[in-house]
């Protein structure tokens, strides 16, 4: 059975800042919590209770405090057996010591992966073979809503801006009378779950509550989403009255594809590289005036039969022969995560070279192309999965992307609300160092604070035309921050919740 990973937390008394396993966006099955894990999940609880004594606090109120935080990254490090985070003692144990060593604000951060749901239920879990395995599955609707969307975004984390990213769904033009619909009206099913005209609705009320430049959002629509039946074609009419509408009306800041995924029902997916059916697209998006491309790459087994289409070996040819366009590869193509069963499996990760599927093939473009700058690394889900799970991928992930594409060309993004707040992800990044050794072996480069600061927003700003230091100026005095204080002065705080999925052991055995 799967419950929500902070129903389990609850039932468990775990009050980790940090997840002590992969969740599930409902995408995967999620797996059992490894034995590290395990360890990690019992050493935060012993420490914090110790800690929480000595300093006459409540175990709970002190796991949401910067020293709760440092104590889970301190535990981590003595269950992996070495120092992969950069955490002192006096940071468990001194709340001035965190702020002295990493002051808030140090950062403008862009989240280029946010998502929130539109209430709808996602449809993976009502397949037939889920229910089939004895899953009884609810859905916590306010945990993935809007509100909670800025709570846990703006006022439980440091992200400055963030980017509402899309899920694969259409929408549709008319109804059967041939009447434009409008809103609601226009999606159904799972292409409600975050279609595009939600995503600019609520940037647009984002940016008007802070009076500043808060929200980003992406399009939904693709080269396979209206489709021809009986020329087998792409219905263009349709599809570019659609790409209008988003770029013209909604107002969206780049596109969002998923090349693995049919919602127009097309019979297959999509290549980038297609000369005919995606170069008609890109043609009509510069047309547009849209040349900002943000591409699903990896997780491929989010479809058991277009789940090749996730490969990012088109992304070479597309990127070459379109210069003036710019692609954004998501999760750095990570093939498998680490709540797949191929995860383990021998030859998906090798040791000696530091190579895994797909993203050795992202790397390789670029070693081939060491000219080619219109192509870019985010490391959303990626970078926060394989912190948790096995730091030494981590490490490869970010020396590699670095190594070939270049500190200028790596995107943050979290992929949160599925992780819930996304504050210890960036806790993580900001601790984050690349080992001597792997530097030493495979040529990587330790990361400077300069390096750090274009990945946690300044290159996602030049891509998306926001003046990173006017809008950090702006911030302080706008309304969003405003009330993010009175929030946190009124007892406003991270609830250490996520919100993905888990196998429920609760009860006292593995589901």
């Amino acid at each position: 059975m799967w419950i929500p990973k902070w129903l389990r937390d609850r039932k468990k008394g775990v009050d980790s800042p940090v997840p002590c396993q992969p969740v599930s966006n409902e995408e995967l099955i999620p797996r059992p919590q490894n034995k590290q894990q395990a360890q990690i999940e019992e050493l935060i609880g012993k420490l914090s209770t110790e800690k929480a004594k000595k300093l006459g606090m409540d175990r709970r109120a002190f796991m949401r405090t910067s020293m709760g935080m440092a104590t889970a990254f301190a535990a981590r490090n003595v269950v992996y057996g070495r120092d992969y985070y950069n955490v002192a003692e006096a940071e468990t144990m001194e709340a001035g010591a965190y702020e002295e060593k990493w002051p808030k604000g140090e950062y403008f951060i862009i989240d280029v992966q946010a998502h929130f749901t539109n209430g709808i239920p996602l449809g993976f879990r009502n397949m037939e073979f889920v229910k089939n395995m004895g899953f009884d599955l609810k859905n916590d609707v306010e945990s993935y809503s809007f509100p909670n969307f800025v709570k846990e975004m703006y006022f439980d984390s440091e992200t400055s801006m963030v980017c509402i990213s899309g899920v694969p769904g259409k929408e549709e033009n008319k109804g059967p009378d041939g009447k434009e619909l409008v809103g609601q009206e226009r999606t159904s099913g799972f292409s409600n779950v975050l279609p595009s005209w939600l995503m600019s609705e609520r940037k647009a009320e984002i940016n008007k509550l802070a009076g500043t430049h808060r929200a980003l959002s992406q399009g939904n629509c693709a080269p396979n989403h209206y489709w021809n039946t009986s020329t087998n074609s792409p219905d263009y009419e349709a599809l570019y009255e659609q790409m209008d509408r988003e770029i013209n009306m909604y107002g969206i800041d780049s596109w969002k594809w998923y090349c693995h995924t049919d919602p127009g029902r097309s019979g297959d997916g999509f290549r980038l590289d297609d000369e005919d059916m995606t170069y008609k697209f890109y043609e009509k998006s510069k047309e547009l005036g849209m040349k900002l491309f943000s591409v699903h790459k990896g997780f491929a087994s989010q479809s058991r039969t277009l789940g090749h289409f996730a490969n990012p070996a088109d992304v070479e040819k597309a990127a070459l022969d379109h210069p003036d366009l710019t692609f954004i590869v998501y999760h750095s193509a990570l093939k498998h995560g680490a709540g797949e069963p191929e995860f383990e499996q021998d030859g998906f990760y090798d040791p000696t070279t530091g190579d895994f599927a797909w993203h050795d093939t992202l790397m390789s473009i670029k070693e081939r192309n060491p000219d080619m700058n219109n192509v870019y690394c985010e490391i959303g889900s990626s970078f926060g999965l394989l912190d948790i799970v096995h730091p030494e991928m981590a490490m490869h992930l970010i020396g590699k992307n670095v190594k070939f594409y270049g500190a200028d060309h790596v995107i943050w993004g979290t992929d949160c609300l599925w992780w819930g707040s996304p504050q210890w992800v960036i806790e993580a990044f900001k601790r984050f160092q690349i080992s001597d050794e792997l530097c030493e072996k495979f040529g990587y480069t330790k990361l400077t604070k300069d390096d750090k600061a274009k990945i946690f927003g300044l290159n996602a700003a030049k891509l998306y035309n926001v003046n990173a230091e006017e809008e950090r100026s702006n911030m302080p005095k706008d309304a969003l921050s405003k009330i993010k204080m009175a929030y946190h002065e009124y007892g406003g705080h991270s609830e250490n919740a996520v919100f993905g999925w888990v196998r429920d052991d609760t009860r006292g055995r593995r589901a």
